[in-house]
């Protein structure tokens, strides 16, 4: 008996175009979106609330400065060395059953986590829920190319970068708040628990309305391809969460020396893989496709400039004005607020047939917007003389978040383009890495000039703290700068591939 899910695909839903036309898409599609959409913000808060909750953690359960450290860096270091991996295992085992697994697997973890009596083991636990994610997070992508089509499809993207831009602004909220609030006696440990319930929805979700779709032909997992993945990654991504707090020693240049010369071995093994017929981990093809390859130094660029500036307004707030992890939290709520109004326009563009015609231009438009945004905090800082008062820094910060989401809108749509079914896997996966990979540099890069810079104007009160925020944000500009020029790499518009 055919599984309803994936019979669904067959039968005509009420408004799709009539058979003649071509398959209809699938029936449960924009439920099942939100399922994808509830997996991904699990993930994105995942990998913010560790910073917020540490010092409770470690006042807790103990442990030194290094327990602050390692909680975040556990989390983002097995994420990064699992995506390329976790994305082409959804080829291999089905996209719905690689969903399904990881989100369970996120889940125990979680639960983990929350049960924690000492620093190591929540340590542990934060790594298999980061192992976890890579396996479910890169299907999102993967499932939406699957069951939408056409001008559904821009509108399905389009919410997807919105939604995780949403949950890093709204990470720090949410975790100062449950903190704060103490439910239930459970201290930090809500912001763990507060996964099963959306875990466990996601997995009941999941069940009922992700297609059942099962793995490519003949799909196989590239081991020997993993393995270098990952001896790949490591080195690359660890002097990059910790090389900072460590004042970037002799070894974390040579690590990541070692790294990128390990992904040169990982590349040239996979064209032979490819050449000979194989399945690498990774389709090399993917990197002729001009949409893609030019969307990953794109991407990279712009979730640098992201995480930083994120980071650098958590660290002139708290650190700099003495607000608490929520106040601070709240303080960035007009940057949430300038999002949701920058995806809307996306979406009233997509709705008159504009989005699909100047992806690349409205991505430029929308980095200029967050370079003008980041700009006017900076005149609200040399205003003020050193404390910015939230009404102060809204304005900016709107205008930094209307700029986000007119560029997040369009561009996930307009880098998998051209990416074919079978390759969607490996795309996801590989788009997913550089953005992790692209959000640990940019707090590597920002968090290390806003350090300098304090430590060179003596760290002294909120007018140091405020000067070293000005400085920062000139290099902010720098990193915005970097993701217009990489930007030009992209096609005009979605029927603008290129090979």
């Amino acid at each position: 008996m055919p599984d309803s899910r994936t019979d669904a695909l067959a039968r005509p839903a009420p408004g799709d175009p009539s058979p003649a036309l071509g398959p209809p898409p699938y029936r449960w599609r924009w439920a099942a979106l939100w399922v994808l959409l509830a997996g991904e913000t699990m993930d994105m808060l995942d990998s913010l609330v560790a910073a917020v909750a540490a010092p409770s953690i470690r006042a807790d359960l103990g442990g030194g400065p290094g327990v602050t450290q390692w909680l975040g860096a556990a989390y983002a270091l097995a994420m990064a060395v699992g995506l390329i991996t976790g994305g082409r295992l959804g080829d291999v085992v089905g996209r719905r059953r690689a969903f399904l697994l990881g989100a369970a697997g996120f889940t125990g973890a979680s639960l983990l986590c929350a049960a924690a009596m000492s620093p190591g083991f929540l340590i542990v636990a934060r790594g298999l829920q980061g192992l976890f994610g890579a396996v479910m997070i890169p299907q999102g992508l993967g499932l939406i190319k699957e069951m939408f089509r056409g001008r559904e499809l821009g509108r399905a993207m389009g919410m997807y970068g919105p939604v995780m831009g949403l949950s890093c602004v709204g990470g720090p909220v949410l975790a100062g708040w449950l903190v704060s609030a103490d439910w239930f006696g459970a201290g930090w440990r809500m912001v763990f628990l507060v996964n099963l319930p959306l875990g466990l929805l996601a997995l009941a979700g999941g069940w009922r309305f992700l297609p059942a779709s099962g793995p490519a032909a003949a799909a196989r997992l590239d081991l020997a391809g993993a393995a270098l993945a990952s001896a790949a990654a490591l080195p690359v991504v660890l002097p990059l969460v910790q090389g900072r707090e460590q004042g970037w020693p002799v070894w974390a240049f040579v690590s990541m020396a070692a790294g990128v010369a390990l992904f040169g071995v990982f590349g040239w093994y996979e064209e032979r893989v490819a050449r000979a017929g194989g399945d690498p981990l990774v389709m090399t093809g993917l990197f002729r496709k001009r949409a893609f390859s030019g969307g990953l130094v794109t991407g990279a660029a712009l979730f640098a400039a992201v995480a930083g500036f994120s980071l650098a307004l958590s660290l002139y707030f708290q650190s700099g004005l003495g607000a608490s992890p929520l106040k601070a939290g709240l303080a960035v709520l007009p940057w949430s607020a300038g999002t949701v109004v920058g995806f809307a326009v996306v979406q009233v563009l997509d709705g008159r047939g504009v989005l699909g015609r100047f992806g690349r231009p409205l991505v430029q438009t929308g980095v200029v917007v967050m370079a003008l945004g980041s700009g006017g905090f900076a005149c609200a800082l040399r205003s003020a003389g050193a404390r910015v008062t939230v009404w102060q820094g809204a304005p900016a910060l709107v205008v930094v978040g209307v700029g986000m989401g007119l560029v997040t809108g369009p561009f996930f749509q307009t880098v998998l383009a051209a990416v074919e079914p079978h390759e969607t896997g490996s795309a996801a996966g590989t788009l997913t890495a550089v953005q992790q990979f692209g959000s640990a540099l940019g707090s590597a890069v920002l968090g290390t000039v806003f350090f300098s810079a304090l430590g060179g104007r003596g760290a002294a009160g909120e007018l140091g703290y405020a000067r070293a925020m000005e400085i920062t944000l000139g290099a902010e500009a720098g990193l915005l700068a970097l993701t217009l020029l990489a930007s030009f790499l992209l096609p005009v518009s979605g029927n603008d591939v290129g090979d």
